[in-house]
């Protein structure tokens, strides 16, 4: 449990980069809505969000992370909290995600952006465990049946800034926005509830494929 006075502290802290931290997000949603091997025909990213999390988010989030024995201080917020600012990039087809994982390496590799930690895709989907894992991502399955792939990026290796960058197909964003309305920041207690939120997933899981599938169709048609 953080006190008050210390809480004060550390969001004081965090608005002394507040302005770094907007203008990197700027930047991140910018790359991804102007990448000509993203955007331009066929359009791979479908659209992109992005947000700074709002002060009390922040202050119930660190609250949830901190404990007496890791507490959360001045001194490590921007290490223990990486998702200040948040950047979503959405797609229609799972298969798409190869061009977008593509061009956050590119970045990487030209030094633009560092990771702060290596990539993490979460899902429950047997079948999309491996295709991400071939992707070289660690492959973490969530009981709550949550699915995404996150990337936390820096400007720099030593830089307080960083952006976490969520990679998600469209029928994954619509499951995770209802799951998000019932479950957060404390799931529901409600029995049905949490069972229909599963068949949501399940539903999701296989409408995913079924995209996949009537893409791959359309694709072999089309002149090369």
């Amino acid at each position: 449990m953080v006190d008050d006075a210390s809480m004060e502290i550390i969001i004081e802290q965090v608005q002394t980069q507040l302005h770094d931290i907007n203008l990197f997000r700027e930047y991140t949603v910018r790359f991804f809505e102007t990448h000509p091997n993203l955007t331009q025909s066929p359009q791979i990213v479908h659209s992109v969000k992005s947000r700074l999390k709002d002060l009390q988010h922040l202050r119930e989030k660190i609250q949830r992370k901190s404990s007496p024995e890791n507490p959360i201080t001045p001194e490590n917020i921007f290490d223990r909290v990486t998702d200040i600012a948040g950047v979503r990039v959405l797609h229609l087809y799972q298969t798409q995600f190869t061009q977008i994982h593509g061009a956050i390496h590119e970045k990487l590799d030209n030094q633009d952006w560092v990771l702060y930690e290596k990539p993490k895709a979460y899902t429950w989907d047997p079948e999309s465990q491996g295709f991400f894992a071939d992707h070289g991502l660690n492959v973490e399955v969530k009981e709550s049946l949550y699915t995404s792939i996150h990337y936390v990026i820096k400007p720099r290796k030593n830089s307080p800034v960083s952006c976490e960058i969520q990679v998600r197909t469209l029928f994954e964003e619509i499951w995770g926005e209802i799951d998000h309305l019932v479950n957060y920041p404390e799931p529901t207690n409600n029995v049905a509830c949490r069972e229909q939120i599963g068949v949501l997933a399940r539903l999701v899981g296989a409408g995913s494929r079924l995209a996949d599938s009537i893409y791959r169709v359309y694709s072999e048609e089309q002149p090369k």
